[in-house]
């Protein structure tokens, strides 16, 4: 349950994500936090997330401080679990421009992470606004799509015969003889991607029928 209840501001845009990784809606109150969630729902190593997680007292003050996210991830496939992270998700310009008012706030919660075996970390807009989400937001009008058993196969077997990796395009002109089979084949694609079901590099460049996909492991 969150520390702080998110008031209503008519300065920024705030609501509620829909996330995967939770049973209940997550606030935010920006828009840049919102596309950090996104982030964070694509991302397999994370386990779950929650808003306005704890309150942390400022010393000597009346005041305190509540970060805008705690980040929990999974074992990785050695058995590791990366430290929890505690984010505080800003612009560039609101650190520079609030610099005197944040690092107080900031050094209290390095120690009240560190002091649980967390980390400490800011989130900006260089961070979070990238190529990958770009390719998120592109994706996830597809990732409820539920292919035909017998369609996923189809695809991941005709991927095989490509020798596991191939441009987008190649794999649907084995799809689809016309553009209108092909363009069938599409949506089931790209919910392949989202789901990770075909792996493809996300960071790299947007999406296009030129992208480069393989099979997971390849």
């Amino acid at each position: 349950m969150p520390s702080r209840k998110i008031p209503k501001n008519h300065l920024v845009v705030t609501g509620a994500y829909a996330s995967s990784k939770s049973d209940v809606l997550i606030g935010f109150e920006s828009l840049l936090e919102k596309d950090y969630m996104m982030l964070l729902d694509f991302d397999p190593m994370v386990e779950k997330y929650v808003e306005q997680p704890v309150t942390i007292p400022m010393p000597g003050r009346s005041r305190r401080y509540t970060p805008d996210l705690l980040v929990t991830f999974r074992e990785d496939a050695t058995g590791h679990r990366p430290p929890a992270q505690l984010i505080e998700v800003k612009t560039t310009a609101d650190l520079t421009r609030k610099a005197e008012e944040l690092q107080p706030k900031f050094a209290v919660a390095e120690k009240y992470a560190a002091d649980r075996g967390w980390i400490f970390l800011t989130k900006t807009e260089l961070d979070i606004r990238t190529q990958r989400l770009a390719n998120l937001k592109f994706l996830r009008r597809y990732r409820n799509l539920s292919p035909a058993p017998e369609e996923e196969a189809g695809v991941l077997a005709r991927l095989q015969v490509l020798g596991g990796t191939a441009e987008l395009q190649s794999l649907l002109d084995m799809l689809g003889a016309t553009p209108e089979e092909q363009a069938q084949w599409t949506p089931i694609l790209w919910n392949l991607m989202v789901r990770n079901r075909i792996m493809f590099s996300i960071d790299r460049e947007p999406l296009s029928s030129n992208v480069e996909v393989w099979l997971p492991g390849n």
